[in-house]
């Protein structure tokens, strides 16, 4: 019987970046959907008093935040896999780009996202002019790598796909970064990849 309880949403793409490392570390879970009203009551806010997923419970464990239960999850069951590299340069790569997950991954693709598929109240043309500082960057960096920090995927991979994977959701169109579309067809090659559920595009995406 696992020890590990997911509590997420499908189309959240914070939980799908955890879910995605369970699977691809072969961990048995359970997973409790949490919609938007079962996160305002009080068990769940016992959990996470932020009333935000994902939230992991691992034992007496309880964690919240989506890179910082990946990071446990590294940390307690694949100390020496590639996905939290050790060498100092390639871990401070891999928090790097943690950090741009958080930030203007969220920011950009997510934010837009939310805006068009869930009338979010966030602010379009700023997660717009995010986007498009961010994903030119991100072409070029991919341009002559594989992967976001090491030459293998690391959780700065799995931290940044899901967002920018669906950002045809939120309006923002990849066809002009021929080098994110192929890191993103990588990933999804993964062994225990799975996609977040598809939500219908909107009438026009931005370039």
């Amino acid at each position: 019987m696992s020890t590990i309880t997911l509590y997420a949403l499908p189309v959240s793409g914070h939980s799908h970046r955890v879910e995605l490392l369970l699977r691809m570390l072969d961990l048995p879970y359970d997973y409790v959907s949490v919609d938007n009203q079962m996160r305002k009551n009080d068990d769940f806010l016992q959990l996470n008093p932020w009333g935000q997923v994902p939230v992991l419970v691992d034992g007496e464990q309880v964690i919240a935040d989506s890179n910082a239960i990946m990071v446990y999850l590294i940390k307690r069951y694949a100390p020496a896999s590639h996905w939290l590299p050790q060498d100092a340069v390639e871990a401070a790569q891999t928090q790097q780009w943690l950090g741009k997950a958080a930030g203007e991954v969220r920011y950009g693709p997510g934010s837009a996202r939310l805006i068009k598929q869930f009338g979010v109240a966030e602010n379009y043309s700023a997660a717009l002019a995010v986007t498009h500082r961010l994903l030119p960057h991100l072409e070029q960096h991919l341009g002559s790598r594989q992967f976001l920090a090491t030459e293998q995927p690391t959780l700065a991979d799995l931290a940044c796909y899901s967002y920018i994977a669906a950002a045809p959701e939120g309006g923002i169109n990849l066809q002009p970064y021929p080098a994110i579309r192929q890191w993103l067809a990588r990933i999804e090659k993964l062994p225990g990849f799975f996609s977040m559920p598809p939500l219908p595009l909107p009438d026009s995406a931005q370039g």
